[in-house]
């Protein structure tokens, strides 16, 4: 069976590499990260209805409840954190009902997954037709390819098959394992992805976020940052998103995508 062969952590340079307690703690004091998690997930609000039943699945710190307004809204993770609404929750096979969900949120986390079309199969699944699954994830553009060099802390592989079910794309023994390509390899090619994961029609792709990514600390691994004022952090937010757009490839280090089932 051919698999991926992910980064050991001992080449990491960040800090608290999944630590999520800490990082939850240091987030109310990081300005800088709160601006980035604020726009992260802020845009997802237009997808989801007052009244919808949404859940998000490897929620890592679960600073979304922050940012998503839905009231039916519940966080989930692979763990036992007292904040998760559901515990020790496994996104590829997640043990809720068939159709039990108008929305999926799923933020930097496929990047994670050993078998991306299970995990498609399996959002398919529990969620209602006409569901959405809100992805936010990373783009390894030229930049981002450089920052993972630099800081060792995860790698990326653009000569894997993210759509063989039987390819192992991360390490599905080591939750932190990741591999940075699977998000390019999913969504660059619409049509590729589209003849592969037919249950999905995208309705939402942008690209964001360059120095207000670099600059914000980490999420949950931690590096050296330099506090900014909102001011500052807005400004180089408009900055960054006429870079993304105009230069995805080489400057983008996010994306954000919706994919409605059918």
């Amino acid at each position: 069976m051919k698999k991926y062969r992910p980064r050991d952590h001992g080449e990491n340079r960040m800090n608290h590499e999944g630590d999520v307690l800490l990082a939850r703690k240091n987030f109310y004091n990081n300005n800088n990260l709160e601006f980035l998690l604020k726009n992260r997930f802020s845009w997802m609000n237009k997808f989801i209805k007052d009244k919808d039943m949404g859940i998000e699945v490897g929620c890592g710190t679960g600073i979304s409840k922050e940012f998503i307004y839905n009231e039916n809204f519940k966080i989930s993770d692979y763990s036992n954190y007292d904040y998760l609404d559901y515990k020790m929750i496994d996104a590829l096979n997640t043990k809720f009902d068939e159709n039990s969900f108008d929305y999926v949120i799923s933020s930097n986390m496929i990047h994670h997954v050993p078998y991306p079309v299970k995990f498609f199969q399996e959002m398919n699944r529990i969620l209602k037709p006409g569901g959405r699954l809100i992805i936010q994830e990373i783009n390894c553009s030229l930049f981002m390819r450089l920052l993972l060099r630099i800081m060792r802390h995860e790698g990326f592989d653009f000569s894997i098959d993210v759509f063989d079910p039987s390819f192992i794309c991360t390490d599905p023994n080591d939750l932190w394992s990741a591999n940075c390509a699977i998000p390019n390899l999913l969504f660059d090619n619409k049509n590729r992805f589209h003849e592969n994961i037919s249950n999905f029609e995208i309705i939402k792709y942008s690209h964001s976020e360059f120095f207000n990514f670099i600059n914000s600390g980490g999420v949950i691994s931690k590096t050296f940052y330099i506090p900014l004022h909102i001011i500052i952090l807005k400004l180089l937010k408009n900055i960054d998103d006429v870079l993304s757009k105009l230069f995805p490839n080489i400057f983008s280090l996010q994306r954000q995508i919706v994919l409605e089932k059918k």
